[in-house]
């Protein structure tokens, strides 16, 4: 079975279990807002719509299968509290991560370091574009952090090329992020932000 028909056919199943969810109580915890039965929720600042009824982009679009499945596995996934952030770790450090970390390593990393080696400019454009916070960190060229959802921020680090090394990324999430979605939702996100920042570079 393709990539696409597995996040389709797991789609439609969290659906079903979305419909037995009461959206409300889990609002709070997630950071999103309800608003006619549906769960709203930026994704990397663009707001999403989650209901039994499927997800939806703030276009009014169906959002892609692997943006749905993610979405509602962070609802889904809710935890009870909101827990405690943690420290900063890398994907490869999560303890379910083994499987996908080549995939997440060569789907990000890899990408973004052949993509914007001796791009520095260009590369600080797109985080920008994307609203990004930057981080004062001495030792990186680029530094700052997104918001893939409202309780999962990613710290983005680069350094470019010299005479010595070849340019370098690291992509750091917080140690809750475990509690809020899989690891394959996880890649999932490390992987469109590496899509968005090819898509914003001017």
């Amino acid at each position: 079975m393709k990539k696409s028909e597995v996040f389709e056919v797991t789609y439609h199943k969290y659906l079903g279990q979305i419909a037995d969810v009461d959206l409300n109580s889990r609002a709070g915890i997630l950071g999103g807002t309800v608003q006619d039965d549906a769960l709203v929720i930026p994704f990397y600042g663009e707001p999403h719509r989650v209901s039994k009824e499927g997800v939806f982009n703030a276009s009014g679009q169906e959002a892609t299968f692997a943006v749905s499945v993610l979405l509602c596995c962070y609802v889904l996934q809710c935890p009870e509290t909101e827990p405690e952030p943690g420290e900063w770790v890398t994907y490869r450090e999560f303890k379910d991560a083994g499987p996908l970390t080549s995939y997440f390593t060569s789907n990000t990393n890899k990408i973004i370091e052949t993509t914007f080696a001796g791009q520095v400019d260009m590369l600080k454009s797109a985080c920008r574009e994307m609203g990004a916070i930057a981080v004062e960190a001495p030792a990186f060229d680029v530094a700052c952090i997104f918001q893939m959802l409202p309780r999962l921020p990613v710290f983005f680090r680069f350094n470019d090329r010299d005479d010595m090394f070849p340019a370098q990324t690291s992509i750091l999430f917080r140690q809750s992020a475990e509690q809020h979605i899989d690891m394959e939702c996880l890649a999932i996100g490390g992987t469109y932000l590496t899509g968005l920042l090819i898509k914003n570079q001017k």
